[in-house]
């Protein structure tokens, strides 16, 4: 038994300033009404991380602090915070986010009084922490719901009914010893989640107690894992369903005959389908259309033209990935530090657009020049509007593969 309620558990790394900021709310704004401990793993930072957990510890805030000997990546960190917590309750708390103190409550009040629930899910909200307001959640649900241990087919209906990720709780660390192992194909939200429901009943809860920062005071366009993540982890997240239908057919609650297997993969191909075209809209939005652009091609390829994200890019991918196209061929060929445009086109606009989509400032762009030396064309690739303008070009020495054509860049972009 243990007299701790509750274990705030923080994994970090060389981010001292937003680690004290995560500790200043709890010494400054929290009021948590039971016994608690805020554990800390540093996963051998060279900043001054040991420093400000000391000045908090100074300060009466309940920190057990732990320093990895070297950096062995997010996953061991996680896995080490989560084995040092003592607490009844563990609760994971990235160093940059916020709690929402009565929803924590509530959900603890929900665990108490349900002693079967092994983890308690909950809806998070998206914070902007600069102008101190919440710009929605992160999928909801309309009342508490409970579902008893081994049913995972309803669970796996709620999920795809809510489009949830079950990537914020509350839970028993008595589960949390037996359920939290390493996953790497099969998403780690999923894949608990499944170990969970075959160790006990697990809930979703109607009201959020977590803020994931997306705006900081601190660093207002700070890298996040979670955008990261939404951009390339389609697989995962499909492994990591396949993962929990696999644990749930192996307890017999999810059917095993053809049929049921055809159903449970259109339903994991859907909703598959459906993350990559969020991600779709975010590598637009970093303006990477050479990848957006595979995406696009197989979330149609899928079924899914008609997705407002697709349809949203459909007009602007075509000409954008033909040209970052463009962008990353001179850039990849060794010694060409000239592109010449040649043909009718917005020249200005073109030279903007190229150094937008990654092409290399130490390349010159330029117009064509009638006396350029046998040296300046072997280092020069070639933008044609119009094929027929290849020959000319060839006639004066300029390399067949680096003179690009509109028509060739194009030719494999098929909206």
């Amino acid at each position: 038994m243990t007299d701790i309620k509750l274990s705030f558990c923080i994994p970090t790394y060389n981010r001292s300033e937003f680690l004290a900021k995560a500790l200043t709310y709890f010494a400054e704004e929290y009021d948590i009404p039971c016994s608690y401990e805020i554990v800390i793993s540093d996963n051998a930072s060279t900043d001054d991380t040991a420093d400000v957990v000391e000045r908090f510890k100074a300060s009466g805030l309940p920190i057990r602090y732990y320093r990895r000997s070297e950096n062995g990546g997010y996953e061991p960190n996680l896995a080490s915070v989560f084995r040092r917590a003592r607490g009844e309750y563990s609760i994971y708390l990235a160093d940059d986010d916020m709690l929402i103190i009565p929803g924590l409550i509530k959900a603890i009040g929900y665990l108490d009084a349900n002693p079967d629930v092994c983890a308690a899910y909950a809806p998070w909200y998206m914070h902007n922490e600069v102008e101190r307001t919440d710009t929605g959640t992160f999928y909801s649900v309309e009342s508490d719901t409970k579902f008893d241990p081994g049913q995972f087919h309803d669970v796996f209906v709620f999920l795809m009914t809510h489009h949830v990720f079950p990537e914020v709780s509350i839970v028993r660390t008595s589960a949390l010893r037996v359920a939290w192992a390493p996953r790497y194909f099969a998403y780690w939200a999923f894949a608990h989640l499944a170990h969970y429901l075959d160790l006990g009943a697990v809930a979703f809860l109607k009201t959020p107690f977590y803020r994931a920062v997306t705006v900081s005071r601190i660093v207002r366009d700070r890298p996040q894992a979670g955008n990261e993540e939404v951009m390339t982890a389609w697989d995962r997240y499909r492994g990591g369903l396949e993962y929990f239908l696999h644990i749930g057919m192996k307890r017999g609650d999810i059917g095993d005959d053809p049929d049921d297997l055809l159903n449970y993969d259109q339903v994991v191909k859907e909703f598959t389908l459906r993350r990559m075209a969020v991600a779709l809209r975010f590598w637009v939005g970093k303006q990477d259309y050479v990848r957006a652009y595979e995406l696009y091609a197989r979330v149609v390829q899928g079924g899914l033209h008609d997705h407002p994200d697709v349809l949203s890019v459909k007009d602007l991918i075509p000409l954008c990935a033909a040209m970052q196209t463009l962008s990353w061929m001179v850039n990849a060929t060794a010694q060409i530090d000239r592109l010449i445009l040649h043909g009718p086109m917005d020249f200005e606009g073109m030279v903007s657009f190229l150094r937008e989509t990654g092409l290399k400032p130490d390349v010159a762009v330029c117009r064509d020049q009638d006396d350029l030396s046998a040296e300046a064309i072997d280092r020069a690739a070639v933008f044609i509007a119009d094929n027929a303008e290849r020959s000319a070009f060839l006639s004066r020495g300029f390399s067949p593969n680096l003179i690009f054509s509109n028509d060739d860049l194009m030719r494999f972009i098929l909206p």
